[in-house]
């Protein structure tokens, strides 16, 4: 065989070899040592595959109204081999105990250290557990939008056929958002903004 076919040959196995990476958008949150753990949590889904964008870090009140310190929410696109299931169960659930997250089964809305949420994955519509993606809750909450649009404004719904950005202007003015631009989180290259550019 001469060198031009040995040379395919390979090009073809390491296709062959190489992990699909899927394209998972995790919105993250906390009141509770917020300008720690948002970081934290980055760092930590950082070892799990690449961040190819990070948001800017926004506040705002809970959505519930109750009297509770504000929230700080991101949003995270990290490309990973590892399917949704495999992600929320093994990865997200270990680092949200290591931060110390502790759930109330009678208040959904109760103050965290950290909540990292699968809110889309690549263009799919699917299941976790009882959890389905894309989340149904972030058609109309400004909250979970401006991080989302900060580091991928095309991304078309898979269920509503519309892009964030158009998402995000028919719900504007719905919750208060507060820019924190000092609480800087990175990509594990650069800072907020290195990440945005690169997505």
């Amino acid at each position: 065989m001469n060198g031009r076919g040995t040379t395919i040959e390979n090009t073809a196995a390491a296709r062959r070899m190489r992990p699909v990476m899927n394209d998972a958008y995790l919105l993250l949150g906390s009141n509770i040592d917020a300008e720690r753990n948002l970081p934290a949590a980055v760092a930590m889904l950082s070892k799990f595959g690449h961040i190819a964008g990070v948001s800017r870090v926004w506040q705002s009140a809970p959505v519930d109204g109750s009297a509770q310190p504000d929230f700080l929410n991101a949003a995270v696109l990290l490309r990973t081999p590892l399917p949704a299931a495999e992600l929320r169960l093994s990865v997200i659930d270990s680092i949200e105990t290591s931060l110390k997250r502790e759930r109330d089964p009678n208040d959904k809305n109760a103050a965290r250290t950290i909540d990292i949420d699968i809110v889309l994955f690549n263009r799919e519509v699917t299941w976790v557990e009882h959890r389905r993606i894309p989340d149904p809750e972030i058609v109309s909450r400004v909250f979970a939008l401006q991080p989302l649009v900060d580091i991928a404004p095309d991304y078309v719904h898979p269920d509503t056929g519309v892009s964030l950005k158009r998402m995000l202007e028919d719900a504007a003015g719905v919750q208060e958002l507060r820019e924190r631009g000092d609480v800087a989180l990175t990509s594990g290259r650069g800072t907020t903004a290195d990440a945005q550019a690169e997505s």
